[in-house]
Order: structure tokens, then C-alpha cells, then sequence
């Protein structure tokens, strides 16, 4: 499975009527509806679709078509992330109507290519499961916790100073995970 970092974008003209396909991370989805909405008013559809992993690692997915005749929009837009194994990822496509009905094979092509066309502006990066992992350290190994958190490739996420030292909030891969708490050894503490 691949996932995006960025949005990107591109536009197919078809018998008059644009269609402007935004790829994106999930976590932009929310916002980037709402900007898109009001950045284009004079649009018709706002179709969308996306697919994301939930706490329990189970594949969740979503298309709208958002007025389309149904199954003619949401569906082919979510069958290019499920063709390209994408995950985390979402897709809007901003339709502008040009005057001519393209009929449901049309619709089906034509939301499916603007997909397709922003797929093909992406970068991608191979996804990776991330944990989430409290921690705490004496003050005397702060330093050597953000030390080790760049070398293993590990995010802090937050840091609090308390009575009796730091409390680390971090986000890594198993692998990295690993590697982090067996180079710090005792000096950390799971919380």
C-alpha cells in the first residue's frame, strides 16, 4: 500500500465541462472540502471519495456523488484509489458543467480519468504503520532522547517537564520503535 503526503492536483475538459481532481492526504480531507467549496461557488458537484485504515486496521471507505446520477461519480473516483492500492488518501473532484449531459458511461469515465490525471501528479510514499508511545526520562537523558528520536526516525509529538522529568509523547514505525527503546535502554520508561 502507497500513501500521499501532499495534495496534488490536475484538470480534464470533457464536451465543455471541467473536472478538477484534487488527490490528498485524509487528514486534509475536512479542510480542504470546505476550501474547495468556497473557492469554487460556481462549481456544480463536489464529488468525493477516500479510504483510510482505522485503529483496528480495517479498511474504511467512502464515495459521494454528490448529485450525479448514482454510482456514476463516487464510485469510479473510489476505484482508482482501491486500482492504485492507496490508502489514507482522498480524492475530490471539483466538476464545472459545460452545457452538454455526458450520460452515466460518460460520468464514469470522465470522474475516473480526473482521478487518474491527479494520481499521476502525486508523490507517493510507502505506507507505513505508525505507533504512538508515552515515555519518560530522568532531565539528565532529555537530550539524548531527542538525539536518538532523529537518528531513529522517530517524531516527538509533545514534551512535558514535570517534578521529576520529561515525559515524551512519540510517533515511529515498529521497526524504528524498536531500535529507539533498544538504544535507550533504562534510561526511558513506558508509560
Amino acid at each position: 500500500m502507497i500513501t500521499v503526503s501532499a495534495i496534488s492536483s490536475d484538470t480534464i475538459e470533457i464536451k465543455g465541462s471541467k473536472f478538477i481532481a484534487h488527490l490528498m492526504p485524509m487528514s486534509m480531507y475536512a479542510d480542504e472540502m470546505k476550501r474547495l467549496k468556497e473557492l469554487n461557488p460556481k462549481a456544480v458537484h463536489w464529488v468525493s471519495a477516500y479510504r483510510y485504515l482505522n485503529k483496528f486496521d480495517q479498511i474504511v471507505e467512502y464515495s459521494g456523488d454528490d448529485g450525479e446520477p448514482k454510482g456514476t461519480s463516487g464510485k469510479p473516483t473510489l476505484s482508482v484509489l482501491q486500482g492504485h492500492e492507496l490508502i489514507n488518501a482522498a480524492i475530490i473532484t471539483v466538476r464545472y458543467f459545460g452545457g452538454t449531459k455526458l450520460g452515466p458511461g460518460g460520468l464514469v469515465r470522465a470522474y475516473a480519468e480526473a482521478a487518474n490525471a491527479a494520481y499521476a501528479q502525486a508523490k507517493f510514499l510507502p505506507y507505513e504503520k505508525l505507533f504512538i508511545q508515552k515515555i519518560e526520562c530522568d532531565y539528565s537523558s532529555v537530550s539524548m532522547v531527542e538525539y536518538e528520536s532523529t537518528q531513529k526516525n522517530i517524531r516527538i509529538l509533545s514534551k512535558e517537564f514535570g517534578e521529576k522529568g520529561a515525559i515524551f509523547e512519540i510517533e515511529g514505525t515498529g521497526e524504528n520503535s524498536e531500535a529507539f527503546f533498544a538504544v535507550l535502554g533504562r534510561s526511558i520508561q513506558k508509560l
